[in-house]
């Protein structure tokens, strides 16, 4: 019976609405796995290291997948410009898009995996991190084994874009969990051996999933998607100034956010020092669950939205909007469930290996409210194109974000930390409520409009 009426409920709807509750329905079932996978990864990862150098382990690894930054906005500008050919039934256009985007990704990441091998035996990793000078050797070959891993998979990510923009995002959160599945599973063979080291875990948590993306591209342009299997005869640069256009301004976007949310870890590192890092990561791992969740259900929705700005639905879109605020609810009463029983999982999950205190976990749970509510009207935003003023405040506020985290958590620590990096949320959701307001009631003009 319960069978039967899943199927009616997924089955009832426009095409649109059907396509959104089958892929979320298959990325929470997905997304419970990946979610069981990410949190056996922190105790195995750190009894396979310990919690010193596993905060190391974090700060580094968050250092190098900066150059995830440096794609200009291709990925997300080629996701809206190849759901809008798709909608608007131009085929040629679909496949130009798909063979262009792997062509320009593929020279920017292979300047940057050959630059980024030259520089790394230059730099003094110990001492920018302000740790043991013991470390620097190992802290070289871990960076030149991520610089090659984490550059090849942003170019083998297209497939996952491809998927996405093609509302087949379950799908690509699959591909993603095997890759984490196939890692978790080496790093627990690997805690049976001696000679512990990070270069072991930076060849597991970066080269399993280039592997699995690897595979998954080439089975899926030889079945599913074999009418957009890259071709030279589809390059055509030209069409890099429509992505970039768009893409541009997330890639703006991108490379505010690595200022003022990717430099937490370092920040972190110099003054509280690299324990500090773990505790911050393990706590934010165990409340981002409410926003994986949450993310899960809204993923869906940006090339739906794209889809639906295309052909003017805007009845569809204000409908959904009004549901997923509602949604959004749960997260708070989750959240707060959580909040209160946090010790006790902490205890079962890592066995008191890390020490959280109420100040912090009260801190992140807001935190992580408000990530959540701003993530939820900026993916809506996302699909629709309209991020000029999304741009803007992260620009601002990327130019104060450094010394403002600086003096937080010089002051108030962990805590300091996430109350400033709340309060740039905050901005950006206030803002993004007023222009997602005036979309969808068609009276977005000016600089709401762009």
């Amino acid at each position: 019976m319960f069978m039967k009426q899943l199927k009616i409920y997924l089955n009832r709807g426009n095409e649109r609405s059907i396509l959104v509750k089958k892929n979320v329905i298959a990325s929470l079932f997905n997304k419970g796995i990946a979610i069981l996978i990410s949190l056996l990864l922190i105790p195995t990862t750190i009894n396979y290291l310990n919690p010193t150098q596993y905060g190391i382990w974090l700060t580094i690894s968050s250092i190098v997948g900066w150059i995830s930054y440096f794609d200009i906005g291709l990925v997300h500008g080629f996701k809206n410009k190849f759901a809008e050919a798709k909608a608007n039934g131009n085929l040629k256009l679909a496949c130009q898009y798909v063979s262009t985007t792997y062509a320009a990704l593929i020279i920017i990441f292979g300047c940057i995996i050959v630059i980024s091998e030259c520089i790394n035996y230059y730099i003094d990793w110990a001492g920018f991190l302000n740790i043991d000078e013991s470390y620097n050797s190992l802290l070289t070959s871990v960076c030149s084994v991520l610089f090659l891993f984490v550059g090849l998979q942003l170019i083998l990510g297209i497939i996952s874009a491809l998927l996405m923009a093609d509302q087949h995002s379950a799908l690509a959160a699959i591909i993603t969990t095997i890759g984490q599945g196939v890692a978790l599973i080496c790093i627990y063979i690997l805690t049976f051996f001696s000679g512990k080291s990070m270069l072991y875990i930076s060849f597991a948590l970066s080269g399993i999933p280039c592997i699995v993306l690897l595979l998954a591209t080439i089975l899926l342009f030889s079945y599913k998607y074999k009418q957009y299997i890259p071709s030279f005869k589809y390059v055509n640069f030209s069409l890099t100034k429509d992505i970039v256009v768009l893409g541009g301004k997330f890639f703006l976007i991108q490379l505010s956010m690595l200022i003022i949310f990717q430099i937490t870890n370092i920040i972190l590192s110099r003054i509280e020092g690299p324990e500090a890092v773990t505790q911050y990561n393990v706590l934010y791992k165990y409340f981002s669950i409410i926003q994986m969740v949450l993310n899960i259900i809204l993923s869906p929705f940006w090339i739906a939205y794209t889809d639906a700005y295309v052909k003017q639905d805007f009845v569809w879109m204000q409908k959904v909007y009004r549901k997923l605020n509602h949604i959004y609810i749960y997260t708070i009463i989750v959240g707060f469930i959580m909040l209160l029983i946090y010790p006790f999982v902490f205890n079962l999950w890592l066995s008191q290996s890390v020490s959280i205190t109420w100040d912090i976990a009260i801190s992140m749970y807001l935190y992580v409210l408000i990530l959540s509510y701003s993530n939820m009207l900026m993916i809506i935003i996302n699909g629709i194109g309209k991020i000029f003023i999304q741009m803007i405040i992260y620009v601002i506020f990327a130019f104060i974000s450094i010394p403002l985290c600086y003096v937080f958590c010089t002051y108030w620590g962990i805590s300091g930390i996430l109350a400033a990096l709340a309060f740039v949320y905050l901005i950006q959701a206030l803002f993004a409520k007023v222009q997602l307001s005036k979309i969808l009631k068609k009276e977005a003009n000016g600089i709401w409009n762009k």
